[in-house]
């Protein structure tokens, strides 16, 4: 088993981190954005759970620092089988322009690495990009 790294392309959002922090830092927070997306979304401010796949996926947000980043692992009973956590991380270059990144962490064996290890990478850009999206369309 060995701890893998992904990293998400970096995401331009044309707001400053003051006004995506809020967001990214509570689940509950992004429930208008996820309830149509995920089977049984349910969220509080620091945990969320969903289904994909048959899969509950149980996420619990474990630190944040405000306007730089949040940290996030597999709560109690995550339904996933696999030891991970991520951060959303946010770099204010100037106040219309913060780069937003997501980071995973995640102990993988080498068969799990050879199946999904590709996939994850597209998740984590298509996550990131979706993100940006969102909040550009913020007014």
């Amino acid at each position: 088993m060995g701890l893998e790294k992904y990293e998400s392309k970096q995401q331009q959002i044309f707001k400053p981190a003051a006004r995506i922090f809020p967001f990214i830092s509570r689940f509950d927070m992004l429930t208008p954005a996820l309830q149509d997306k995920v089977e049984e979304w349910s969220a509080t401010e620091d945990t969320c759970s969903f289904k994909v796949k048959g899969f509950t996926v149980a996420l619990r947000i474990v630190e944040r620092v405000e306007n730089k980043h949040i940290k996030i692992s597999g709560d109690e009973g995550a339904g996933v089988p696999v030891d991970f956590s991520f951060w959303i991380q946010l770099h204010e270059v100037s106040e219309s322009d913060t780069r937003i990144r997501m980071v995973l962490h995640a102990e993988l064996n080498m068969m799990m690495r050879m199946m999904i290890g590709s996939k994850i990478q597209g998740g984590l850009d298509k996550a990131v990009e979706g993100l940006a999206q969102a909040f550009n369309q913020l007014p």
